[in-house]
């Protein structure tokens, strides 16, 4: 039986990979270490927890003290690590608690991987570290970083002190750098469901700039099968891109979305663009499609399934404020 810490398990993709996880793993250990911050929800793990399928830590990864106490006892062999600070918005405002969590909580977390020998340690980054795309490309994973956001930069860092540890000291890592996430309990200062949120309150709805900039939209679920995936055959000290191939200007993620929550378009309205917000986003994934993983999920059906859970949970959009809303 292994023994799997997952941090930030009680936010949005942390604790979608648990619900999967536990399921499809019925012998396995699962260890949840989340600070509770503003974007977790204890909710979304607490029938695992009562269940007892996951042991919850409530703890800090930029707290040794925190952390040591459970790879001292419970010795995991895998670590997951889902634990950032992620909202683009939020690093232009404050960079700081980005660089504190993202860099030095991360370093935290291998130090004590490798004081307790654990065998995986796989660090969840993003496509951003690449910076923009330029139209008709998709970046692999030797492509040089080009981080735009103090945010990107952070995960960038993070990369690269998570091979630093490879090479130096031969930890076993891997590295993905995953596409936009969408699903349930996704936090509501991220697109899809602060769009909603404001539709369902009959508010504007705002888009930087012209509303132009492309994202490749991936299913909360398929991004957990993929990650699941190289666990069980990703090669250490190897980096994999994750994507669903389903590139989307944000104007046409809220056409699509429309429909679906009541709204119309003469909501609409645009707003100063993000300072350096990048057009495009998008990454090869020929490398893990030979481990044999595509994405299962059309944004169509995604948007359908994501767009029904939040308005049947109309309070998890509550009252959620972002850049736009101050402009």
């Amino acid at each position: 039986m292994r023994t799997i810490l997952v941090t930030g398990g009680a936010g949005f993709i942390g604790s979608a990979f648990l619900r999967y996880m536990t399921r499809r793993y019925p012998g396995e250990c699962f260890l949840c270490a989340d600070n509770l911050s503003y974007a977790a929800n204890y909710a979304a793990i607490e029938p695992l927890v009562r269940a007892g399928r996951v042991q919850f830590f409530k703890a800090d990864i930029c707290s040794a003290e925190q952390m040591e106490p459970i790879y001292r006892i419970w010795r995991p062999q895998i670590t997951v690590h889902f634990a950032a600070q992620s909202h683009v918005d939020r690093s232009i405002k404050d960079p700081a608690i980005f660089l504190r969590t993202n860099v030095l909580g991360t370093g935290v977390l291998l130090d004590l991987c490798r004081a307790y020998g654990s065998e995986r340690f796989h660090y969840v980054s993003t496509d951003e570290v690449y910076g923009p795309a330029p139209r008709g490309t998709k970046f692999s994973e030797t492509a040089p970083l080009h981080p735009s956001s103090p945010y990107a930069a952070s995960k960038a860092a993070g990369d690269l002190l998570v091979l630093s540890y490879a090479r130096t000291y031969g930890l076993g890592v891997t590295i993905s750098r995953c596409a936009n996430n969408y699903g349930p309990y996704q936090y509501p200062e991220k697109l899809i469901p602060y769009m909603i949120g404001r539709a369902l309150r009959g508010e504007s709805l705002p888009l930087y700039g012209d509303g132009s900039a492309e994202r490749d939209w991936l299913y909360v679920l398929d991004h957990c099968v993929a990650i699941d995936l190289i666990l069980q055959r990703g090669a250490a000290g190897e980096i994999y891109n994750i994507g669903a191939g389903q590139q989307k200007s944000n104007r046409a993620v809220l056409e699509a979305l429309l429909p679906l929550v009541g709204a119309d378009e003469s909501r609409i309205c645009f707003v100063a663009d993000r300072p350096g917000h990048d057009d495009r986003y998008a990454v090869d994934t020929a490398k893990i499609e030979r481990l044999g993983w595509r994405a299962q999920t059309a944004f169509s059906e995604g948007l359908q399934k994501t767009a029904k859970w939040y308005l049947e949970h109309s309070f998890f959009c509550s009252g959620v404020k972002r850049e736009q809303d101050e402009k």
